[in-house]
């Protein structure tokens, strides 16, 4: 049977270096390379990747894309600004992030500014009489403050469940305490965008009716060294009154909230 030497004595040629080194120093490579511990090295995990799957399609139980509605924001203290015989109020809200023609509503306003009552900044009031989900014309039971278009919510409980039913409904002309050219079933644009629209349904007389403005926002441009040089954001936007301010102030309170017409699917 054939023997081989120790070789505690020789020498060995490295495949890499092609120096030499003691033969009980040399190893063998993944490669099959004949080189010197100090040279050796390993394999690269690159020659050997790990299976990859495809990328996953699709989302267990997914559900279709919708616009949600918004919520109320906290607007800056003190929010309101009116200008004595002028129906246009400036409301400031830092970066709002709304767009013209976005109905707001208002929630939680603390005081009379410019001779403007609460009332006639929050638009809250009742239904004068019970309705169906179709008729267009719609009576309040008092609308002197309500512009004359723009959106409402009507908002009462429900006979059977007890629970709460919201309507968001477009309107097109005033008359008196009469909404008319009414279209059911809608929903209100916030921040540029229109959520689902609301189910037209029946409402009883003496439920709770919220109004709200049409805005119109106010941009701003602020100067910055270096590029770009400007960057233009929006800290107010305006609403229009029915009637004057009957003078120039500033206030409203604080935590006064603006948000969407109708704050519920």
């Amino acid at each position: 049977m054939t023997k081989f030497a120790t070789g505690k004595h020789s020498l060995a040629i490295s495949d890499r270096s092609g120096q030499a080194f003691p033969y009980l120093e040399m190893v063998r490579e993944w490669n099959g390379a004949w080189v010197h511990f100090s040279e050796y090295e390993k394999k690269s995990p690159q020659l050997q990747p790990k299976p990859v799957s495809a990328d996953p399609q699709a989302l267990k139980r997914a559900r279709p894309a919708r616009t949600a509605f918004f919520t109320p924001s906290v607007l800056n203290d003190n929010p309101f600004a009116t200008t004595g015989s002028s129906t246009s109020v400036t409301v400031t809200e830092d970066r709002h992030g709304r767009s013209t023609g976005d109905a707001v509503r208002f929630y939680e306003v603390k005081e009379i500014v410019g001779g403007v009552g609460i009332s006639t900044f929050e638009l809250n009031t009742t239904l004068n009489g019970t309705i169906t989900d179709s008729v267009t014309t719609i009576t309040l039971t008092d609308a002197s403050s309500f512009p004359s278009l723009g959106y409402i919510v009507i908002i009462s409980t429900n006979a059977t469940t007890g629970l709460y039913n919201s309507e968001t409904i477009y309107y097109t002309g005033k008359s008196t305490n009469d909404l008319t050219g009414c279209t059911r079933g809608t929903s209100a644009p916030s921040y540029g965008k229109t959520p689902e629209s609301t189910t037209a349904i029946a409402h009883t007389t003496g439920a709770t009716v919220y109004g709200s403005y049409l805005i119109t926002k106010v941009n701003t441009t602020i100067n910055y060294p270096g590029q770009p040089s400007t960057e233009t954001v929006s800290n107010q936007f305006t609403i229009t009154l029915v009637n004057n301010a009957t003078s120039t102030s500033t206030g409203g309170g604080y935590f006064v909230f603006g948000g969407p017409v109708n704050d519920r699917p």
